[in-house]
């Protein structure tokens, strides 16, 4: 009985070993295939994030307008000196351009004016913008004409009576806010950029609370599907760089173990190497011509067998 029992727990000492052995080499394959994965992933991510940022150009841009004027003069019936105008730089941290070249921009100014009775009999007045370089240069100019909503006599009174709690309790203003659009289709110039614009307002009664410029972009092609479809675009972009990232991973490892996809032999065959068939072959035709006048029959099929061994080997590649 003991003499079967050793045997036999030797045999399943060694299967267990074995057992552990490949259960080892299984879970340290599976791990760094699963690291390899994780940072294939990360890379691709990267990848697509660098591209949508260096690709993608900002899509909107708002800075507030300070306006000043002259206030040297004797100035009478709210009327100001000059026209308000402001100084506005279209650099993002003063070193990056908000607008890129070849992509069209929406730019418009909102106005926000208070229902006084001086902008009511205001009327009509003109708004110009004129862009500038870097040298002060002019590349584009303007001029749009804006007022104040209508609104009669009734509806005033009624809106007052309506909201007169928020009006005591400072929560809201009689105000309007007035956008002014004054270029549709802007289009800065890769000679000349623009960096800047000078904002003026052509009239001497206006009354302002405060003023923005904003700026917006209008994608095309594949900046439009980016912004409008970012979920979709991000997958799609993270996928195909795994892929390709995949295919370069496993090319690679390919070529470190089994030396390539194709053994050497096989490839210098195939990229027209046959210069050692062809000289055999040439060997092969002398040795033969030779022993047909000279040399023994015997030596004859010894010649002929050297002679048909390059053509196998030519007929099984």
């Amino acid at each position: 009985m003991g003499g079967v029992t050793g045997p036999v727990f030797l045999w399943l000492q060694d299967v267990f070993g074995v057992t552990l052995l490949r259960a080892r080499r299984t879970l340290l394959q599976a791990a760094i295939l699963s690291c390899v994965l994780v940072l294939l992933v990360w890379v691709a991510i990267f990848l697509y994030g660098s591209f949508y940022y260096s690709y993608m150009p900002t899509v909107s841009f708002s800075t507030p307008v300070h306006y000043h004027y002259s206030t040297d003069c004797d100035a009478s019936n709210s009327v100001l000196c000059s026209f308000p105008m402001a100084n506005i730089s279209l650099l993002k941290n003063g070193k990056d351009q908000v607008m890129i070249y070849g992509q069209p921009y929406r730019i418009s100014l909102e106005l926000e004016m208070p229902e006084s009775p001086v902008n009511e009999h205001l009327g009509m007045f003109m708004i110009k913008m004129s862009c500038y370089t870097k040298d002060g240069q002019t590349v584009a100019a303007v001029a749009r004409s804006a007022m104040l909503h209508y609104r009669s006599g009734l509806l005033q009174t009624l809106n007052t009576l309506l909201f007169s709690p928020l009006l005591l309790t400072g929560m809201t203003e009689q105000k309007q806010l007035v956008e002014v659009e004054l270029f549709s289709d802007y289009k800065a110039n890769s000679y000349q950029p623009t960096v800047g614009a000078v904002i003026e307002i052509q009239s001497r009664r206006v009354q302002i609370y405060s003023a923005q410029l904003r700026i917006h972009a209008f994608f095309t092609g594949v900046r439009y599907l980016l912004y409008n479809f970012p979920l979709t675009s991000a997958v799609i972009g993270v996928a195909s760089n795994f892929a390709f990232l995949s295919v370069i991973v496993l090319f690679g490892y390919l070529q470190f173990i089994w030396g390539g996809l194709w053994p050497p032999e096989q490839v210098r065959v195939m990229m027209g190497d046959t210069t050692r068939l062809q000289r055999r072959r040439e060997e092969a035709r002398k040795r033969m011509s030779f022993s047909q006048t000279q040399m023994p029959q015997k030596d004859n099929d010894r010649v002929a067998e050297q002679l048909e061994e390059p053509r196998q080997q030519a007929s099984e590649i």
